[in-house]
């Protein structure tokens, strides 16, 4: 059975939603100021961030401020103080969605992890633990780019689809070259399988007449969707899950083994701090405002 049809509005204010969040460091700001009970004054926020400079964070700190997530309250000249909105702790449950699907879905880099077990202490190769802001940012770049939550959203609602069928529906007002590059990104995402048609060369698929199907890694993005879809049409967290096209699928999460989407490692020009590992693989857990990092850290692991 298909799945119901999506109001444009939806859609539209999802991808405006992920478009406000997606700039580099901004989920980082964000979860920063949502581990404290007060706003933090701008040399706070930096000393939590502090491989960020003042062309990094400052225009990140007045583009959510303007954004309606973060407010910005001058006591004095110089005592500004930042803190969350109502509107920028509601966004926390979408947040807490990229984090865990980062966390569960993502590609991880295997490093060298001690693991105790019975009293035995050896070295195993583990996918290394991510910060959970880092999972988040990571995460929203696969689907914030132009076109990328279009599409997904199409292939959800049609099933799969052509080339032409996907390019009438998200953007018939450009020409069907426009779809090729994202199509291409979210397969080289692994959360759209690109099949050729049948005789057709199977080394070098024609995107006019392959086949396109979501992924059951583009399938687990529905609690992301969910919970930025309930944000974006400013309703509760609590309605999340009945949303009309992704709020009826239910995917056991995956086992932490760097298998479904491809990562993307964002570089910075900053030395790289490692993160300690834990002591054996554990089972993703849902992140909350006390644990911004997975372990002491000063500054991200990419």
């Amino acid at each position: 059975m298909a799945a119901a049809r999506v109001p444009s509005t939806d859609l539209s204010r999802v991808v405006e939603a992920l478009e406000m969040i997606a700039p580099r460091w901004s989920v980082w700001v964000l979860m920063t100021l949502a581990v404290e009970t007060q706003p933090l004054r701008y040399s706070e926020v930096n000393a939590r961030l502090p491989w960020l400079v003042d062309g990094q964070l400052t225009p990140r700190l007045r583009a959510l401020s303007e954004a309606g997530l973060i407010e910005r309250t001058a006591l004095s000249r110089k005592h500004v103080t930042y803190g969350l909105t109502d509107r920028g702790r509601a966004l926390l449950p979408t947040l807490e969605a990229l984090a865990a699907y980062g966390d569960q879905h993502l590609d991880k880099p295997l490093v060298e992890t001690k693991v105790t077990t019975n009293g035995t202490t050896r070295v195993e190769m583990l996918p290394e633990r991510i910060p959970a802001a880092q999972n988040a940012e990571d995460a929203l770049a696969l689907i914030s780019y132009k076109h990328a939550t279009a599409l997904l959203w199409s292939l959800k609602e049609r099933g799969p689809s052509t080339m032409a069928a996907l390019h009438q529906e998200t953007m018939p007002e450009l020409s069907v070259a426009a779809v090729y590059h994202p199509v291409y990104k979210l397969s080289e995402d692994r959360l759209v399988t690109i099949t050729p048609q049948a005789g057709a060369d199977q080394d070098t698929p024609t995107l006019s007449t392959a086949r396109l199907t979501l992924t059951a890694a583009a399938r687990s993005l529905a609690p992301v969707y969910q919970a930025v879809a309930a944000w974006a049409t400013g309703r509760p967290h609590t309605d999340a899950g009945h949303h009309p096209l992704w709020g009826t699928v239910r995917l056991p999460a995956a086992v932490r083994s760097g298998q479904w989407a491809a990562h993307k490692a964002r570089h910075t020009t900053r030395a790289a701090v490692p993160v300690a590992q834990p002591p054996a693989p554990a089972l993703a857990k849902t992140w909350r405002p006390n644990e911004l990092f997975s372990s002491p850290i000063t500054g991200p692991c990419r």
